[in-house]
């Protein structure tokens, strides 16, 4: 008997292997909406520093009020951040295309 050899899809010059006909697993597509999720809301809440904290909440309001942070520009950031999630969800949920 000769031993069965699985076809095998190579990415990235041959650094990243996967068997022809499997699919990411579902737990994985839910991770990468939680990490993107995660990371545009932890954006949106401490885009001025952490404000609220009883110790060093008062040094970060004075060093916001000294640089004057632009609020139009950080909120175009978390909107990159919101892009790229969705592009990252449709990436993973989108069929392969061989």
């Amino acid at each position: 008997m000769e031993p069965i050899k699985a076809k095998l899809k190579d990415y990235a010059g041959g650094w990243i292997q996967e068997r022809e006909g499997t699919e990411v697993p579902a737990f994985l597509k839910l991770a990468y909406i939680v990490i993107a999720a995660s990371a545009c809301a932890y954006f949106l809440i401490y885009m001025y520093g952490e404000t609220s904290h009883p110790d060093r909440g008062s040094l970060v309001r004075a060093m916001n009020a000294a640089t004057e942070a632009s609020g139009s520009l950080m909120y175009a950031i978390a909107a990159l951040i919101v892009v790229f999630g969705v592009t990252v969800v449709l990436f993973s949920f989108g069929k392969s295309h061989d």
